[in-house]
């Protein structure tokens, strides 16, 4: 969290929401197109220190940021935030895995505001527990992920990250690891590569893993950590919240070298033991309730694996249960602040 300072909190305070007009019911369209980048600073004249400070941050941004892409997908409406912002949903066919699902995105007040319409902006990847078929339950506001991101970004505790929600499974039959399992959809090409692409494709980002995390509860925070592990080139963060630590799916029968090679326990072994560099490092944010079971496990996780560019820090949430609530409770209470501070904030325009 580089720079999540004042500029960030007096952004929310102040900025408009650019979405369309009288889209606030469910199933309306929806547009997330950001304000409109303003020249880059080597086509403005410069004019004194001021400028010079501003072309200055121009320049980190430009250099920091990936544009959208394209091709621009259409969203609609699922549901809408009291700050009137929106989660929107759309269907995404995956180029490189060959599923095609849901995925749902958020995007906070601070993406719509001019300061930042040169600058890439964090995402958090957002995956449930349970079957994660046919929905992601983090679309809802009942949990009130979104909500409290935005809250905790006003209070200095968090970046203002934009959500994305993919389904996470194929169906409701099976749990697939988040894995390209031999015969089956390739769930592991569609959470790191297809859904990745997608968001490039739509929303300012930043260039390099620094602006790239997961958060995940249960079966979601298995593929979360995995994810990170097997791709630390792609993803620095990720909360794992009461997460598997093996993979488990029954459609691993057959495939043991390919099961182990998506074990976090062996992916995590192997990044640690590579040099404790900038270039490495990861950060694991666990979270465990004191009423659910796995507590033994994850303390051995943390300390046979969290080592050399492996960081780990726990969040044990007191009287917390196995569920969504608990874990976002956790996050406030420190997870998402620790990411933040090793993730890459947006950069205002001075």
């Amino acid at each position: 969290m580089k720079r999540l300072p004042k500029a960030l909190i007096a952004a929310v305070a102040l900025g408009s929401v650019a979405l369309v007009a009288g889209c606030s019911d469910e199933g309306a369209p929806v547009s997330f197109d950001g304000p409109s980048a303003s020249a880059p600073a080597t086509e403005r004249p410069g004019g004194g220190a001021q400028d010079d400070k501003a072309d200055a941050a121009a320049d980190e941004a430009a250099a920091k940021t990936l544009m959208p892409t394209g091709p621009k997908a259409s969203f609609t409406t699922q549901n809408t935030l009291d700050d009137g912002t929106k989660i929107g949903v759309t269907t995404l066919e995956g180029a490189k895995s060959g599923f095609t699902g849901k995925v749902w995105v958020w995007a906070p007040k601070q993406y719509f505001d001019p300061k930042y319409a040169n600058s890439g902006f964090p995402v958090l990847m957002a995956l449930p527990g349970g079957n994660g078929y046919p929905n992601n339950y983090w679309m809802g506001t009942d949990l009130k992920l979104q909500s409290s991101i935005s809250k905790w970004s006003q209070q200095g505790k968090s970046l203002p990250f934009v959500v994305v929600m993919p389904v996470l499974n194929p169906d409701a039959k099976y749990y697939y690891d988040g894995s390209d399992i031999p015969g089956q959809p390739k769930m592991g090409t569609w959470i790191t590569e297809d859904v990745p692409d997608f968001v490039k494709a739509n929303f300012r980002t930043f260039k390099s893993r620094d602006g790239w995390a997961f958060m995940g509860s249960s079966s979601g925070a298995f593929v979360g950590l995995k994810s990170v592990l097997q791709r630390p080139d792609r993803f620095k963060a990720v909360i794992a919240s009461g997460p598997d630590t093996v993979p488990d799916s029954p459609l691993w029968s057959g495939h043991e070298a390919q099961r182990q090679a998506n074990n976090p326990e062996k992916l995590a072994k192997a990044l640690g033991a590579k040099p404790d560099t900038k270039d490495n490092d990861v950060y694991l944010a666990f979270q465990i309730g004191t009423k659910e079971s796995g507590m033994k496990s994850l303390n051995a996780f943390i300390r046979d694996y969290g080592k050399g560019p492996v960081k780990t820090r726990l969040q044990v949430i007191q009287d917390g249960e196995h569920n969504a609530k608990t874990y976002v409770k956790g996050m406030g209470d420190g997870s998402i602040q620790w990411i933040s501070e090793h993730m890459q904030a947006p950069i205002p325009a001075e």
